[in-house]
């Protein structure tokens, strides 16, 4: 049992470096793309919401201690703590979830979803709720705020799609909890899917002030 708790745990972490590769692909677009356009970027960076962002913050820590505690209290043998804390992780990751769905959609009314949607030659759109200047190179400008954007979904909506598979795995673990198939000598489900949980909110650690903060405030 020893040998298989091991085993899965070792798997878990070579996935995760696998992760972090993919991941660390695309930071390294948004590092570039951000030194070529600061001030596109930056205007792209402005519209965010940032509270809606650090709201979601403050929710995926919550969600990685109460991660924490489920494996700790699984390891101690202490069951209805372990579905608890299960529960409430599962209804911390939904809610960031839908609170990004929230920030989606309003991308979505303010014409703000790369492609044939956003503000460029088919729309008159108003600069200044991207807090650009106008002028000859409005559309210039308006392309690589887009790029923005296009890079924006892509990380943020991996990182979703990482939110939803945690949240079936979560999902998994409550049912099997309630059955009581994890306890003391047999728990290595829940230690592996909580160092992946942790994961997809360090991830989000990292996102939240590239995205969000980073040249927020540039002139």
């Amino acid at each position: 049992m020893e040998q298989q708790r091991e085993a899965g745990t070792l798997g878990m972490w070579v996935f995760l470096v696998t992760e972090i590769m993919f991941f660390g692909g695309m930071f390294l677009a948004y590092t570039l793309y951000r030194t070529k356009f600061p001030e596109a970027f930056a205007a792209g960076s402005n519209h965010l919401d940032i509270t809606l962002g650090a709201v979601n913050t403050g929710v995926l820590i919550l969600s990685s201690f109460t991660m924490a505690m489920a494996v700790y209290f699984t390891q101690v043998g202490k069951h209805r703590p372990q579905v608890l804390c299960l529960v409430l992780t599962l209804l911390l990751g939904l809610t960031f979830l839908g609170i990004k769905g929230v920030e989606y959609h309003q991308k979505y009314t303010d014409k703000l979803i790369p492609g044939r949607l956003f503000p460029g030659a088919e729309f008159n759109p108003d600069p200044h709720a991207l807090h650009l200047e106008e002028g000859p190179a409005l559309q210039q400008t308006l392309g690589q705020v887009q790029m923005f954007y296009w890079i924006y979904f892509a990380m943020t909506g991996m990182h979703a799609l990482h939110m939803v598979i945690g949240a079936g795995l979560l999902l998994y673990l409550i049912i099997f909890s309630l059955r009581r198939r994890f306890d003391p000598e047999y728990h290595s489900p829940v230690e592996v899917i909580g160092l992946y949980w942790h994961f997809v909110d360090i991830v989000w650690i990292f996102l939240f002030p590239l995205l969000y903060l980073l040249g927020r405030h540039y002139h």
